[in-house]
C-alpha cells in the first residue's frame, strides 16, 4: 500500500519516461510520503505490440472491409507481424543485439508503405552503424502496425499522443465531454485493464495525473473516470504541462466528474498539502495552492496557505524507481543523428535551472511561472543529482530539459563534471547567444555534451528583433560554428509565420537555412508555424504586432488563440516547401536547387547573399584578454625533451613539448625555462580553472612580456588543443 499513485497516461515517448512522476516523488521522498509511479504508456505499448496483442488486434478486425491495399497487405502478413513482433521489440529495448544482422539482411521484416521511403534514405545506411539501420527499419516496421491500427482499430491511436485532437484549443469542454460518453475504445480497455490492476496492488489514497501535452488529455480524463466510477474512495488530482498553461481560466464544472482537483504550476507544494487533506487528521483547516476544485457546484480556484513554494535545492533528487526503465523501445525514424536523439535511447532527464533567464521572447509564455521564475541550481547539486541517478538506474545518459540552460552554470557543471571524473553524455536547450565560445562549446565537449537545440526562429533580423530573441543570424552562425567544431550536433528550431512577416522575409529565412545546412554548422531543424498563445507578449497585446485575435467563450482550455495577421498573407502554403526542403538539407543534398523549387507557385528571389553565412562566421574579431577571464587546461601532461638549437654561430637551449590527445597529438618548442614554467603551471589549472591575472602575474615574474608569449604560434596550437579561455 502507498499513499499516492503517480501516472503519466498514453502516450508521450516510447524511448524515455516522461520526467514528471520522478521530480515529484524525488520529492515526496524527502517529506517521507510514499509514493508508487507508472508509466501508462509503455505499458499499453508493451501490451499492444507484443504476439498476445497483435494476435487480437488482428482478430478485432474484418478482412471484408480493408478499404486500402496497404491494409490488405499488412492484414495478410499477419502471421509474419505477430512471429516477429516480440523479437523486435526485446531488439529496440537493447536485449536481442544479434536479430540486427537478421533484420539488415532483408525478407525478415514484413513490409508495408512505410518502407517506400528507403529509396529516398538508402545513401545514409553507409554512414549508419549495423545497429541504428536495424533499429531504423524496425521502426519503420512498428509505423506500418500503427498505421494499420489507426485505420482500421482505433483513429485515435498514435506512439507519442493519443486523441490528441480533442485536447487541443480546446476553448469548451463540450467535445471531450461527448466523447467520455461514448463506449470504451480498444486502447482505452488496455489501458484500463492495466490500471485496474495497479490500483487494486497500491491501494492509494490520491492519484496524480500529469498531463504534459495535449496527446495525453483523453486518457487522464477517462482514467479519472474509471477510478470514481470503481474506486470511489481515492481522490484525483491533474497536474503538469497541459494544465499549467491551457486550464488557467477553467470554469466548466463538468470536468469535476471526473477528478477532483486540478493543481498549476509547480508540483511540490500543492502535492504536499492534497496529501496533508487527504489525511485530513494532518490538518484543522484545509490548505492549498494554485488548485482548483468544485464547492457548492461552482469551480473555485483556492490559493490560501501562506507557505511558499519550496526552492529548487530543496526538491530532492528525481526518482526513476518503480518504472520499467529496461522495457523501453528506441526508434530511429529517420537517419538523422542529432533528430534521432529524442527517440533513441534513454536518457535521465534532470533542470539545471527553473525558468528562462531570458525570458523575453514574444512568442513565449514569459507571463507564467514555470519561465518567469527564474532560479538557477548550483552546479555542485546538480552533479550530485547525476551521480544519484547513476546509482539508480545504471544510466550515465541526460537529458537536461531547460527552457534554455544558462551559458555560465553549463561551464559550471561541465568543470564540476570533468573535476569528479565523470563519465557521462548530456544534452540540452541553448538560446544561439555569444556567450558560447569556441573554447566553451570545447570545455562543453570534453565534459561529455553531444548536441544542443536552440531556437533561431525566424532567420530574419528584423523578425528576431521584433521577438526579442537577442540575437541575430550571424551571431547564430558564429555560435553553431563553434558547437559544429568542438564536435558537438546541433538542432535548429525554426519558425514561419510570425506577425508581418513578409513572402520575402520567408524566403530570405529559408536561404539563410540553406547555407547554414550546406557548410555544415546545423545537422537538424524543425519548422514549424506560428501559434498564437494566451500568455504570450503577442497573446496578451495582439495589436502591438498587428495581429487580430479571435475572440472565443472561454471555459476550459485557454491556450492557442485564432488569430488574422493584418498583412492577409496566407503562410499555411508555405508550410510543404518549407519541409521538403529541410527535409533535404537535413540529408546533405539538394543545395544547389533553386528555392524556386520547393515550391508550387511564385516566390521571388532572395535577397541574401549566397556567402552571407561563410562571412558572418569567419568575420572574426579582434580578441582582448580581460584579466578575470578563466584559464583550464583539458589536456595531459606532455613528453619533454631538451634539446640546443644553433643559428648563425649562436646558441640557446630549447624544449619540446608533446601532448597527447585520444585521437591525436601535437608538438611544440619553445625556451627550456618558459617550457619549464608552462610544464609546472599546467596542472595546477588541469580540471581546476585558474584566473588569468594570476597567471600573467607569475609569469611576468620570471620573465616579459606575456602577451607576447601567449600570442605566440606555439601557444596558438596549445590554445586549439586544449588550453581554454572561459
Amino acid at each position: 500500500m502507498k499513499d499516492l499513485l503517480l501516472i503519466t497516461p498514453p502516450f508521450t515517448q516510447l524511448n524515455t519516461p516522461y520526467p514528471a512522476t520522478a521530480y515529484i516523488k524525488g520529492f515526496l521522498n524527502t517529506k517521507n510520503i510514499s509514493a508508487f509511479q507508472m508509466d501508462l504508456g509503455i505499458e499499453v505499448i508493451l501490451e499492444l505490440f507484443s504476439k498476445t496483442g497483435l494476435k487480437q488486434v488482428f482478430d478485432s478486425v474484418e478482412q471484408s472491409e480493408l478499404t486500402t491495399e496497404n491494409l490488405q497487405r499488412i492484414y495478410s502478413l499477419k502471421a509474419d507481424y505477430i512471429n516477429t513482433i516480440d523479437a523486435v521489440i526485446a531488439f529496440l529495448q537493447g536485449d536481442n543485439p544479434t536479430l540486427a544482422r537478421q533484420i539488415c539482411s532483408g525478407n525478415f521484416l514484413p513490409e508495408a508503405f512505410r518502407f517506400n521511403q528507403l529509396d529516398d534514405m538508402d545513401w545514409a545506411f553507409g554512414n549508419m552503424g549495423m545497429q541504428d539501420k536495424a533499429k531504423h527499419l524496425a521502426t519503420l516496421y512498428l509505423e506500418d502496425l500503427s498505421d494499420f491500427i489507426v485505420e482500421s482499430v482505433d483513429e485515435n491511436f498514435g506512439f507519442s499522443r493519443y486523441a490528441e485532437r480533442l485536447g487541443r484549443s480546446a476553448n469548451s469542454f463540450d467535445e471531450m465531454y461527448s466523447e467520455l460518453q461514448n463506449e470504451t475504445t480498444y486502447i482505452d480497455k488496455i489501458t484500463l485493464k492495466i490500471l485496474e490492476t495497479r490500483l487494486k496492488e497500491v491501494q492509494p489514497k490520491l492519484v496524480l495525473i500529469s498531463v504534459p501535452f495535449p496527446g495525453n488529455l483523453y486518457s487522464a480524463f477517462r482514467c479519472g473516470q474509471f477510478i470514481k466510477a470503481n474506486f470511489p474512495e481515492i481522490k484525483i488530482s491533474m497536474g503538469g504541462g497541459f494544465p499549467n498553461t491551457e486550464l488557467r481560466s477553467l470554469k466548466d464544472t463538468r470536468v469535476f466528474e471526473f477528478l477532483d482537483f486540478i493543481t498549476l504550476d509547480d508540483g511540490e507544494l500543492p502535492v504536499e498539502l492534497l496529501y496533508n487533506f487527504c489525511h485530513s487528521e494532518l490538518v484543522s483547516e484545509p490548505e492549498f495552492k494554485r488548485t482548483f476544485l468544485l464547492e457548492n457546484n461552482e469551480v473555485i480556484y483556492k490559493n490560501n496557505t501562506t507557505k511558499h513554494d519550496y526552492k529548487q535545492s530543496e526538491v530532492g533528487t528525481p526518482d526513476y524507481s518503480d518504472l520499467l526503465l529496461d522495457k523501453y523501445i528506441s526508434v530511429i525514424e529517420i537517419a538523422n543523428p542529432m533528430h534521432s536523439l529524442w527517440s533513441d535511447g534513454r536518457w535521465n532527464k534532470l533542470t539545471m535551472a527553473h525558468g528562462c533567464y531570458w525570458g523575453k521572447c514574444t512568442f513565449c509564455d514569459i507571463s507564467l511561472d514555470y519561465i518567469k521564475i527564474y532560479e538557477p541550481i548550483a552546479a555542485k547539486t546538480l552533479v550530485d543529482r547525476m551521480e544519484e541517478m547513476i546509482a539508480q538506474t545504471g544510466e550515465t545518459g541526460f537529458h537536461f530539459v531547460d527552457e534554455a540552460a544558462p551559458p555560465a552554470l553549463m561551464r559550471e557543471v561541465a568543470l564540476e563534471i570533468l573535476n569528479r571524473k565523470l563519465v557521462v553524455t548530456w544534452w540540452t536547450n541553448i538560446r544561439f547567444e555569444k556567450s558560447f565560445t569556441q573554447d566553451l562549446c570545447l570545455l562543453l565537449k570534453a565534459s561529455g555534451c553531444i548536441a544542443v537545440s536552440g531556437g533561431l526562429e525566424v532567420a530574419s533580423d528584423r523578425l528576431l528583433k521584433l521577438i526579442d530573441k537577442g540575437v541575430t543570424v550571424e551571431q547564430v552562425a558564429k555560435v553553431t560554428h563553434h558547437f559544429t567544431e568542438a564536435g558537438i550536433m546541433v538542432h535548429a528550431y525554426l519558425m514561419y509565420g510570425y506577425p508581418t512577416q513578409t513572402i520575402q522575409e520567408t524566403v530570405d529565412s529559408l536561404e539563410m537555412v540553406r547555407q547554414l545546412f550546406q557548410l555544415g554548422v546545423i545537422q537538424s531543424g524543425f519548422w514549424h508555424q506560428f501559434a498564437m498563445t494566451a500568455h504570450s507578449p503577442v497573446g496578451l497585446n495582439p495589436e502591438e504586432f498587428g495581429v487580430i485575435p479571435q475572440q472565443n467563450d472561454i471555459t476550459f482550455a485557454n491556450n492557442d488563440i485564432q488569430f488574422t495577421d493584418k498583412t492577409g498573407i496566407n503562410h499555411d502554403k508555405f508550410s510543404f516547401g518549407l519541409k521538403k526542403s529541410l527535409f533535404n538539407y537535413m540529408h546533405g543534398i539538394c543545395f544547389d536547387y533553386d528555392l524556386q523549387d520547393w515550391f508550387e507557385f511564385k516566390i521571388p528571389k532572395t535577397k541574401i547573399q549566397p556567402n552571407f553565412i561563410e562571412n558572418a562566421i569567419f568575420n572574426t574579431e579582434d580578441f582582448t584578454l580581460k584579466p578575470n577571464s578563466k584559464i583550464i587546461w583539458i589536456g595531459n601532461q606532455p613528453i619533454v625533451e631538451h634539446f640546443t638549437k644553433s643559428k648563425k654561430g649562436n646558441s640557446w637551449e630549447m624544449t619540446k613539448l608533446t601532448f597527447h590527445f585520444k585521437s591525436d597529438a601535437v608538438e611544440i618548442s619553445i625556451e627550456k625555462d618558459i617550457a619549464n614554467w608552462l610544464v609546472n603551471i599546467l596542472p595546477t589549472i588541469a580540471m581546476k580553472s585558474g584566473l588569468l591575472k594570476d597567471i600573467k602575474q607569475d609569469f611576468e615574474t620570471h620573465f616579459e612580456d606575456f602577451e607576447l608569449f601567449w600570442f605566440s604560434k606555439p601557444m596558438k596550437t596549445l590554445r586549439d588543443s586544449g588550453l581554454l579561455i572561459l
